[in-house]
């Protein structure tokens, strides 16, 4: 398990410090990119017809050769949208049947069977069946370095067919998230057999991009836009659109425009238009806004290893001394949600009821007094043993939302009498420091859905990316670790859950975060677009719900 983590944890840490101003467009390993533009072999036309409905986006990046087993420069939300998993991430964590209708677990945890759905097709007219998941299969194991940091794929022993609709899959341990880690985007969905290259190594690219979706790709120009139809003879719930058209607009303000001259129908992501700009469009009273609930975390790791923080009531304080409400309202206007636990209560196993700190300056004082830091008269920072009381918060320095955050933090700190220095670092600066543990607070995210809480408990246990480091003051640290090593292995829901509880209350008894607030996505749209929904999913889009009524 300890080689597992740290894949996990590296990519993942990898993952959030290289997304910068996040546009969705993550990257989950540095792997071998093909940059060849994706061939188009199954086209399917809309009925041309009164009624047909075409939506109009536009995205930062091309969307890349659509290879289900790739990463840079596939974007996300296409290979989400385009790609099918054998099970959906839904609401609250749910697990949904997709591609696999049902699933069986052996009692010891390791082998989980899968009954396919029947009757399924392929955009090429071909079956999908147990053989071509196998396919599939076999070109991810034949890299797994490639895609290491996915916890499931160092785990799995042996995929094998039972019979046409049967799949099953042999673990070398028991692993309780794999059945979430089924359904990321990639590289766990499936690719018609046509559009595998001769050699069966989906790693140096794909002939075309087949899919079992409820998408085609229908045309497409490299760096200007992609056109996907409505692909009729889909399995499930049809779009209510026909036609999707996705433009590559880098700019965040020209797509502002380009939705205000109506030359787009819809802006939607995480971090894909500024925050001002979103709040101008909602304002403006001429479009309609959508927020999601969270989706990941913002917050500030507070190192118990050293300094002022190791003491739990110089932690407490910290807790009811910002005023997270007036920094995120301020700072974000509203578009992100105040925090008050380090994972979302919308996430599995979260929601164990655990009481936010209240913002308190008097609680926060008195605290500190009995810590021993005293403010002494005529003197605006407190000091014990004649040590002033100075703290350092380390934030990405390109940052628009965590530097304003860091300066209002710093002005609440101040009211009680603590000398705050903020220090903003460029992103490979700012990783030493962090995975060396070199600092009193530092600002850090959630990974999100569908990955947490699990992944978020392993980065907490595995030492080297100074989360672990910061947690050593911790009187009751080695349990605590040992409970987030043991949750990942247990079989038993109950267990688990009380496991959960235990880990969270824990770290929120202690103080070891301070959640600031959930990152959300963002939609802006005209009237006439309906029925939009978000995903539960981070990283999916919600084109399939979407409708179109001028």
């Amino acid at each position: 398990m300890r080689g597992l983590s740290v894949l996990i944890v590296s990519v993942f840490l990898l993952s959030i410090l290289l997304s910068g101003c996040n546009t969705n467009s993550k990257t989950n390993s540095d792997s071998k990119t093909n940059a060849a533009s994706t061939k188009v072999t199954d086209k399917v036309e809309p009925t041309a017809t009164s009624s047909d409905k075409t939506l109009t986006i536009s995205w930062p990046k091309d969307i890349g050769p659509l290879n289900p087993h790739q990463y840079t420069p596939n974007e996300f939300f296409a290979q989400g949208m385009y790609y099918e998993p054998l099970i959906d991430y839904g609401e609250g964590g749910k697990l949904i049947p997709k591609l696999a209708e049902s699933w069986d677990i052996s009692k010891d945890g390791k082998v989980y069977t899968f009954h396919l759905r029947q009757n399924v097709k392929f955009s090429d007219g071909s079956d999908f069946n147990a053989d071509v998941v196998k396919k599939n299969f076999d070109t991810i194991l034949a890299n797994r370095d490639m895609h290491s940091w996915l916890g499931l794929i160092a785990q799995i022993d042996k995929a094998e067919v039972v019979d046409a609709h049967t799949f099953k899959i042999t673990l070398k341990n028991r692993y309780y998230p794999a059945l979430q880690e089924f359904a990321v985007v990639r590289p766990l969905r499936f690719l018609g057999a046509a559009g595998f290259p001769d050699d069966g190594n989906t790693a140096n690219g794909i002939k075309s991009p087949i899919t079992t979706g409820p998408w085609v790709l229908s045309e497409y120009k490299k760096d200007q836009m992609a056109v996907f139809t409505r692909n009729d003879n889909y399995w499930g719930t049809k779009p209510k659109i026909n036609k999707l058209i996705v433009k590559v607009i880098p700019d965040g303000e020209a797509r502002v425009l380009a939705l205000e001259k109506g030359d787009i129908d819809l802006i939607w992501g995480e971090g894909i238009i500024s925050l001002d700009s979103f709040v101008s469009l909602r304002d403006s009273g001429k479009f309609e806004t959508s927020v999601s609930d969270a989706v990941a975390s913002r917050a500030l790791i507070v190192n118990t290893a050293k300094g002022p923080f190791a003491d739990l009531k110089v932690r407490l304080a910290l807790q009811h001394a910002v005023n997270k409400e007036a920094i995120v309202n301020g700072v974000t206007n509203g578009v992100e949600k105040v925090a008050d636990t380090i994972i979302s209560s919308n996430f599995p196993y979260a929601n164990v009821g655990l009481k936010p700190y209240d913002y308190n300056v008097e609680e926060a004082k008195s605290l500190l007094d009995q810590a021993g830091w005293k403010l002494p008269a005529g003197k605006t920072v407190r000091e014990k043993d004649g040590k002033p009381l100075e703290i350092e918060l380390v934030y990405m320095g390109p940052d628009e939302v965590e530097k304003p955050m860091a300066v209002a933090i710093q002005s609440d700190l101040k009211q009680l009498g603590v000398s705050l220095k903020i220090t903003g670092l460029e992103r490979e600066l700012r990783n030493k420091r962090m995975e060396a543990a070199d600092f009193d607070l530092l600002f850090w995210g959630t990974y999100g859905a569908p990955y947490d809480p699990h992944s978020f408990v392993t980065t907490n246990y595995e030492p080297g990316y100074g989360i672990f480091e910061s947690q050593q003051g911790l009187a009751m640290k080695d349990e605590l670790h040992q409970q987030m090593k043991d949750v990942l292995l247990t079989v038993d829901e109950q267990e688990r859950q009380k496991l959960y509880t235990s880990i969270f209350t824990t770290l929120h008894d202690q103080a070891v975060y301070l959640p600031i607030s959930y990152l959300t996505n963002i939609a802006v749209y005209p009237s006439y677009v309906k029925d939009l929904k978000f995903p539960a999913h981070r990283d999916e889009a919600p084109f399939d719900t979407l409708d179109i009524q001028k």
